[in-house]
């Protein structure tokens, strides 16, 4: 009946929060102790409450018993089967309150919000310098420890970042994206289409330092510097 009446006879000590069920509190007061009563046989790890025991253990029997009736696929979670849903129905509920943009994933609006209060947590321990995204930092992290898991199947030169390694395909390929719209002349990265086109602007965006010449490309000026270094 405390369903209908809203009744909480049962309070909590500590917070004071109220509950209508005793069974409730219990488990409630679990948040305070830190008690984690229910434990996996296989791996050891503890939990709170027993519910949490029972979807950790289809990490381990690889049980899946929550499937999508459009796609069939299946999910050991009934959220992580609701958060695929939003893949087919378009569904997203969860809005920025300043830019108004919305999201299928309340994880991925927390790290939108992050361009709109400048909140970098997450630092690199060599340098120091922070990132708003984790896989911001796991890219950085390749500068320092040099590793390069993006390798050509053809000339198995390898890079540090996925997308170095698509306009390097290109190379094999012949594919040239990028079309001066001057001379028809192609090139398969953006940046070397913007170089050349220092050739028909005459930008000469790289100064010498020394005598305030300037040069189309970075090359150019460091062939020019050996002059003053001569000196």
């Amino acid at each position: 009946m405390r369903i209908h009446t809203g009744e909480k006879p049962f309070k909590c000590d500590i917070c004071k929060r109220s509950f209508s069920r005793n069974g409730d509190l219990t488990r409630h007061m679990r948040i305070h102790t830190g008690e984690k009563p229910f434990k996996c046989d296989v791996c050891k790890r503890s939990f709170s409450r027993n519910g949490d025991l029972t979807r950790h253990m289809r990490i381990h029997s690889g049980e899946k018993p929550f499937k999508c009736d459009v796609c069939k696929r299946s999910f050991s979670r009934n959220g992580d089967l609701t958060r695929h849903m939003r893949i087919h129905t378009g569904e997203k509920p969860f809005k920025c309150d300043i830019c108004k943009r919305s999201f299928s994933r309340n994880g991925d609006i927390t790290r939108h919000m992050r361009i709109h209060t400048g909140e970098k947590p997450l630092e690199c321990d060599v340098c120091k310098r922070s990132f708003s995204r984790k896989g911001d930092l796991t890219r950085h992290m390749r500068i320092h420890t040099g590793e390069k898991p993006f390798k050509c199947n053809v000339c198995k030169r390898s890079f540090s970042l996925n997308s170095n390694l698509t306009t390097h395909i290109k190379i094999h390929i012949g594919e040239n994206p990028f079309k001066c719209d001057i001379c028809d002349q192609r090139f398969s990265r953006n940046h070397d289409l913007t170089r050349h086109m220092r050739i028909h602007t005459g930008e000469k965006s790289f100064k010498c330092d020394i005598c305030k010449q300037g040069f189309i490309t970075n090359g150019d000026l460091t062939t020019h510097m050996s002059i003053h270094t001569d000196e």
